[in-house]
């Protein structure tokens, strides 16, 4: 047992970190531990020459079946950094605040794009149990079918990262129809964020529809359930929960609640992180029932890292439905370029980078055909506005446009904005005679990364 490192787990350095992080700085640091052991050495007597050999082995060395990307290593640099830091070790074995000790190549290799058509596939086949003929399986049965497509709707249409949209309560749902549009705006808490700041968010109103929908049903049924059987009243839940009695409005809305001692606390809706999020009850007609909005079939807060079970259970279910038995024996990561793009493959952060393509494709469209702005008008209006590549940056909430472009966008980064829609088909009048979807299967036929049912159903060559 490393006792330094036991001493740096309890710090308040590590403690702070989000749960996810935790666990992903702990397999960091396990397999440098392991490296270093192997040279007799332990974490705090490391130097340079020792984490730059490690970064060879890990990254380049060709004796290596497993290297890792850049965007993985700066992510262990960070870790690293932590730890070496709180540990006064010094010089800094590796400083990620360092130009040289950073990854030039950190493009994630996990980013993946599915079209809106794609989408649609992959929610009837994943999602709601269809066959290749998009109509029901007849030995399909998902009790938890309306709120796994609703969080999926949401986030596509928000943009929200997976703990974003995770982690809301049922009152944080917009409300405010945007003025004749299809958009509804809310509030998102900046304890959720990644930079900690809150910020609005926009999504479509057939999103929040589906959302409520599922409250009304799934959810209702199983709260019901869950009061039915005393779930709600078991020790592991009565200890840690805290009953709603008030929420105020205005520009900081705060919460107020009792917990079983009576003791009355409250705090800022904005702070709220989601460890309290997950323990706020708010009392219904038949007893209290969780303000978390999504819950499991148990009637419990359905943690944001569950998710992911979610996804990958859908992205089985298409690879049995529209890929052959030999095909499937292969894990994804051996199969063939050719099959891999047979059946469609998505992550909650997939919905993401999907809603700031839809976004941008959508926003220059608008430019170019509902405006008819000229080179002179575009130019004008970026001035007082924002061109698009600046508005999907505040849509998903970036400090930077060239995070969006070079993480988000990346298969039409190097486009001009202009040139995105400039190949669509016309009439001989000159009109415009490619929709959306005409963009999108383009794009993907060009572009690499972008998945779309065309190629994913055999439908072009």
């Amino acid at each position: 047992m490393d006792r330094g490192l036991l001493d740096f787990v309890r710090s308040d350095a590590f403690r702070k970190l989000e749960r996810e992080t935790k666990r992903n700085y702990g397999t960091d640091y396990r397999t440098l531990l392991n490296s270093l052991f192997l040279r007799g050495l332990s974490w705090q007597q490391a130097t340079r020459q020792d984490l730059a050999d490690y970064r060879n082995w890990r990254c380049d060395a060709p004796g290596n079946p497993e290297r890792i990307s850049g965007t993985k290593w700066n992510r262990e640099a960070a870790a690293f950094t932590k730890l070496f830091k709180w540990g006064k070790v010094y010089p800094l074995p590796v400083d990620v605040s360092q130009r040289e000790d950073r990854a030039a190549d950190s493009v994630s290799a996990r980013v993946s794009w599915l079209t809106p058509r794609t989408w649609g596939l992959w929610s009837d086949v994943g999602l709601r149990g269809h066959t290749l003929a998009r109509v029901a399986s007849p030995s399909w049965e998902s009790r938890t079918e309306l709120r796994n497509t609703a969080f999926v709707q949401l986030l596509l249409s928000s943009g929200l990262r997976r703990q974003e949209g995770g982690g809301l309560l049922l009152f944080e749902l917009p409300t405010q129809r945007l003025r004749r549009g299809r958009y509804m705006h809310g509030r998102l808490a900046g304890a959720l964020t990644r930079s900690k700041n809150s910020r609005t968010y926009y999504t479509s109103v057939d999103a929040v529809g589906q959302t409520e929908a599922y409250v009304q049903s799934e959810r209702a049924w199983a709260v019901q359930r869950a009061q039915e059987t005393g779930r709600y009243e078991r020790p592991a839940v009565m200890q840690q929960m805290l009953l709603i009695t008030k929420v105020t409005h205005g520009l900081k809305p705060e919460v107020e609640w009792v917990d079983r001692n009576g003791v009355v606390s409250s705090q800022e809706l904005s702070s709220l992180k989601w460890r309290i999020r997950q323990w706020l009850f708010l009392e219904g007609p038949d007893g209290p029932e969780p303000a978390w909005l999504w819950l499991t079939e148990e009637g419990l807060p359905m943690l944001p890292d569950r998710w992911n079970g979610v996804f990958r259970t859908a992205n089985l279910r298409c690879e049995q439905v529209l890929l052959g038995e030999e095909a499937r024996k292969a894990t994804r990561d051996l199969r063939l370029g050719e099959v891999q793009s047979k059946s469609p493959y998505a992550t909650p952060h997939s919905a993401r980078h999907s809603f700031a393509l839809f976004m941008l494709v959508l926003l220059n469209d608008l430019y170019e055909k509902r405006y008819g702005l000229t080179a002179k008008d575009r130019r004008d209006f970026a001035l007082l506005f924002g061109d698009p590549w600046w508005l999907v940056k505040t849509l998903l909430g970036h400090a930077d446009v060239e995070t969006t472009k070079r993480h988000y966008l990346a298969p039409v980064a190097h486009l001009q904005l202009e040139s995105i829609l400039a190949a669509a088909d016309t009439t001989d009048e000159g009109e415009d005679i490619e929709d959306l979807n005409g963009v999108f299967a383009r794009l993907a036929r060009e572009t690499a990364g972008i998945q779309d049912i065309d190629v994913i159903l055999g439908k072009t060559s």
